[in-house]
């Protein structure tokens, strides 16, 4: 007979995503009990794709958990483990990071007391666990807490708040140790139906495949309802798990298709033009630098997953990338402008040549985000 639990959780909004949050101290010290809860908790897996009898919202980014604890480095003031809930099919993955959530591990840590805050900002160094990188949250406090009103608006998300200004550090290699996993700035992957298609494999922040639309047939301005289609979603899918055995992130395709579900994500890359955007406007080619349409977890993303806009503002820094080769030439010192189907993400990104290697030393964002309810998760357990 299965019982219902109880476990103290915080809902979070972090950018364009939402997650449960827990305290580390409140889940149990063996791991591998986490992703029984987590999938309860979400509704996962349900076959329907609408998670109905759990908290998730039948889509990836809806889809997500943060574990919040005590700093295991000098260098941070907590550790922050993100994990991916598949929406329909029982797998929890931790091999990479969430940009958006990321955003609203700062304001966690201070509302919940986890760091000291004074002043008018915060400052927080979040170490996540996935990547082994650190994040540097930045935001301003009120009253010794995050500061809810602002003037930033986020596109995707209704209304104005305060910013939070995320840099991740020496973000290259955060899943596989490199910035090239292949050691390639370009690699030929044999995709069974489609044959033999030129992508970038590049690993910043999360491992990204990069692909140009019209290799596929696409434009790269096709709204993510024409990009569900089940054709579409498998091709995505076949380019998704060879490239994933690229990276060297499975060792085989099988795995790649049951066990490593949510990584590389899936960029389809297309020169700027104009493009129409969720909100019925047109976003005019002469604001964007490269236009992109991500497919994450399996599924064609609503704006842009926010590592994956990281990954592509470094990979657009790399000589010969596909990235580089579709992007609008800009200086060093510009931010690249990409247009998603929600809007157009400014992103920054500093590289550096160390010994002849291209090497990412930092990508800058800025998020929103705000805590949406507190208090206990129920979920079924077996009896």
């Amino acid at each position: 007979m299965r019982r219902l639990a109880r476990l103290p959780a915080v809902y979070m909004r972090g950018g364009t995503s939402r997650a449960l949050f827990f305290h580390s101290r409140d889940l149990p010290a063996e791991r591998a009990e986490w992703d029984a809860i987590f999938l309860a908790a979400l509704g996962s897996p349900d076959p329907n794709g609408r998670q109905l009898d759990g908290m998730g919202g039948g889509i990836s980014s809806l889809s997500k958990i943060a574990v919040i604890g005590p700093p295991s480095r000098a260098d941070a003031d907590v550790d922050y483990t993100f994990a991916q809930v598949q929406v329909d099919a029982p797998v929890v993955g931790y091999r990479g990071n969430c940009g958006n959530i990321s955003s609203a591990v700062g304001p966690f840590a201070v509302e919940e007391g986890l760091v000291p805050a004074t002043g008018d900002e915060a400052v927080v160094r979040i170490h996540n666990t996935n990547t082994g990188k650190i994040i540097v949250a930045r935001f301003p406090l009120e009253g010794g807490l995050p500061r809810l009103e602002g003037n930033f608006a986020l596109q995707g998300v209704a209304g104005t708040a305060a910013p939070i200004r995320l840099a991740f550090t020496d973000p290259g290699g955060a899943a596989t140790g490199r910035l090239l996993p292949s050691g390639r700035v370009t690699d030929t992957l044999e995709i069974p139906g489609l044959g033999a298609l030129e992508a970038s494999l590049v690993d910043a922040a999360n491992p990204v495949v990069f692909v140009a639309a019209a290799a596929l047939g696409l434009e790269g301005t096709e709204s993510p309802a024409a990009l569900s289609t089940p054709e579409h979603i498998g091709r995505f899918e076949a380019v998704r798990a060879a490239a994933a055995l690229a990276m060297g992130l499975v060792d085989t395709l099988e795995e790649a298709r049951t066990r490593l579900r949510n990584l590389p994500q899936v960029a389809l890359l297309a020169a700027p033009r104009d493009a129409p955007a969720a909100d019925g406007s047109t976003l005019p080619a002469g604001a964007m630098d490269i236009l992109v349409r991500m497919i994450s977890a399996g599924q064609p993303h609503k704006a842009t997953p926010l590592t994956g806009a990281m990954c592509l503002a470094v990979a657009a820094r790399i000589p010969g990338s596909l990235a580089q080769r579709l992007a609008r030439p800009r200086g060093a010192a510009e931010d690249l402008r990409v247009a998603h189907p929600s809007g157009i993400l400014p992103v920054t990104a500093r590289t550096s040549l160390r010994d002849g290697a291209l090497l990412a030393e930092e990508t800058v964002v800025y998020r929103t985000a705000r805590r949406l309810m507190e208090g206990m998760v129920v979920y079924p357990t077996p009896g």
